[in-house]
């Protein structure tokens, strides 16, 4: 049988590898926020011949624009993000006028604008919105595993579980957002509330097999009885993720423009749901049993404190 408890340091030290230059890139860039959270005017346009990020500027700038950020995609299409102005206002009309002048027709495809104080406010409910999750997850599992020995650390290692998954993708998207100027929008929320549901579905997956497993006394100790386990649960995790991930990839290559990030944000949460489940959430359940956490922490101060010995189940 696969020893798979056997190694969970070697599948903690991966994800730390995963997770810390994220952690770097949001503590020094964070997030590249869409006008959704900011506030703004985006502003898409398909030209009828191609044009340069520059050339677009400059007739921005001649309209007291310049900080506005220009990106071009397939097809001609010009996405414009800039401070708000409304449809139909003066300032709009004056740089169509002269980007048609300049470039010839064109056609807009979107006109988006969102007040500061509309784009405030969905950035606390965002946050309150993830907080609240959290909380009904971890009260969730402790009440579902209360005939546990410790149902509260079921709870605690699957929050863990999910913010490594929240994290990773978070990281991610701060790499992306100062290297290719992705940004972050509502959807992207969506996303994140999304993953974290399936990180915890699939992480109770896990942890139901073990309670079955303690309670049948399939093995003599407890971290033997979690490995036995997640052996068990491995296939059946992978082959479900399997069939998400082929569906999100198809979307991503043949989807829209609009909602490629947002697949991309899934594809990644999916993928890292599946690995925490199995190699992190179950894990941390034994490094808790053994001591392994105790002694990470007490190293730092001089601690010494022996390995524990596995619990023994006992029969009843």
């Amino acid at each position: 049988m696969l020893d798979l408890v056997g190694k969970r340091n070697l599948w903690f030290i991966i994800s730390a590898i995963l997770l810390v230059p994220g952690i770097i890139s949001l503590a020094v860039e964070g997030l590249n926020l869409g006008i959704d959270f900011t506030g703004g005017t985006a502003w898409e346009i398909q030209m009828s011949q191609p044009v340069t990020t520059t050339e677009v500027r400059e007739v921005l700038s001649a309209n007291g624009f310049g900080d506005a950020v220009v990106q071009t995609s397939d097809d001609n299409t010009v996405i414009i993000r800039m401070s708000e102005i409304r449809e139909g206002a003066a300032e709009k009309i004056a740089i169509t006028e002269d980007l048609q002048t300049r470039f010839g027709e064109f056609e807009e495809l979107s006109f988006t604008t969102v007040g500061p104080s509309v784009g405030t406010q969905i950035r606390n409910r965002s946050i309150y919105a993830v907080g609240l999750a959290s909380i009904g997850v971890l009260l969730y599992i402790a009440w579902a595993f209360r005939n546990t020995n410790n149902p509260l650390l079921y709870g605690i290692c699957a929050i863990v579980a999910m913010l490594h998954d929240v994290l990773l993708v978070l990281g991610i998207f701060s790499i992306l957002g100062w290297t290719l100027g992705v940004e972050v929008d509502a959807l992207f929320v969506t996303a994140i509330l999304t993953i974290i549901g399936f990180s915890v579905h699939d992480t109770i997956v896990v942890f139901d097999r073990i309670r079955e497993n303690l309670a049948n006394k399939m093995a003599p100790t407890f971290d033997e009885t979690v490995n036995y386990s997640v052996v068990q649960t491995i296939v059946r995790s992978i082959n479900t993720s399997l069939t998400v991930v082929l569906t999100l990839a198809a979307l991503y290559l043949f989807g829209g423009e609009s909602t490629r990030w947002f697949v991309m944000a899934l594809l990644i949460g999916v993928v890292a749901g599946t690995y925490s489940s199995i190699f992190n959430a179950a894990q941390l359940l034994v490094a808790w049993e053994q001591g392994d956490i105790r002694r990470f922490f007490t190293f730092g101060r001089g601690g010494n404190e022996p390995q524990r010995e596995s619990r023994t189940i006992r029969p009843s």
